[in-house]
């Protein structure tokens, strides 16, 4: 694939998920794994062992200034639980870089596959017209401790900055869906920061060509610039979308990106 045809298409990906990372507090990994994970098979940029790796990592990357544009337009509307966001952060840390280091010795399919199952997951919770119990609140640092832990594991391992997990939790814990995404928001920075880092880092399973580590630095700068423009303008359409049409939306998008993780492992 020519690398200006790339770079172009990277750009678009930005666009893409950086206003539904914004919209929905998700970071926009849901959006960038798939669709570079599609694209290196497509061109042969990567062998499939490293593909799936390569789009994990540059996701994180990118998702770091994806969720800082979100984070701020919703800390500026006065969005984000910075109560809940203290007791999670370092345990969402310690997850997502312990993902970074587990990673790259997955078989491919079976990376895939945890994606896949992972977001299908999520999808059914979101969809459903579950309502939490009203006197739910969330637990203490103990219980804060093993949601951070296993909610940044996944999100290490899945490139998506932990707005899957750490929504879906929060609702559960009778957090409003507005203040649900933008907490998310605040928290994929420091999520996806260390574990891209772990990433950039590992030692290489494999020698990916134009990289750092197993980031692709070709693919960020269009990424990037795409989700620097589109994020802020997701994040402004989330404040005026009844909390209910965010839920369904979000959850017919993870069905789609769901079924097509599963295809691409077998």
């Amino acid at each position: 694939m020519d690398e200006v045809f790339f770079i172009s298409l990277c750009l678009a990906l930005g666009l893409c998920s950086g206003f539904l990372g914004g919209l929905l507090g998700i970071g926009g990994g849901i959006v960038i794994v798939p669709a570079l994970i599609l694209l290196y098979d497509a061109s042969g940029r990567y062998s499939p062992e490293t593909a799936t790796v390569v789009a994990v990592a540059t996701s994180l990357a990118c998702i770091v200034f994806t969720s800082a544009a979100a984070a701020y337009t919703q800390y500026r509307a006065g969005k984000v639980r910075w109560d809940l966001a203290r007791r999670l952060v370092i345990f969402l840390i310690a997850g997502s870089s312990l993902a970074g280091l587990v990673a790259p010795y997955l078989p491919a399919s079976l990376f895939r596959v945890f994606i896949g199952v992972f977001l299908g997951f999520v999808a059914i919770v979101m969809l459903s017209s579950w309502q939490p119990h009203p006197h739910r609140r969330f637990p203490g640092w103990l219980g804060a401790g093993g949601i951070g832990l296993g909610g940044g594991f996944a999100a290490g391992m899945a490139g998506i900055a932990g707005g899957n997990v750490i929504v879906p939790t929060l609702v559960y814990f009778n957090t409003p869906i507005h203040n649900a995404t933008a907490t998310a928001s605040a928290l994929g920075v420091p999520i996806a920061f260390s574990a891209a880092l772990v990433y950039a880092l590992a030692p290489l399973t494999s020698a990916p060509s134009g990289g750092w580590g197993y980031l692709d630095l070709a693919a960020l700068p269009g990424v990037i610039a795409g989700v620097l423009v589109a994020a802020p303008l997701g994040v402004k359409l989330a404040l005026r979308v009844p909390a209910r049409t965010l839920k369904q939306a979000f959850g017919v998008l993870l069905v789609f990106v769901s079924a097509r993780m599963l295809w691409s492992a077998f």
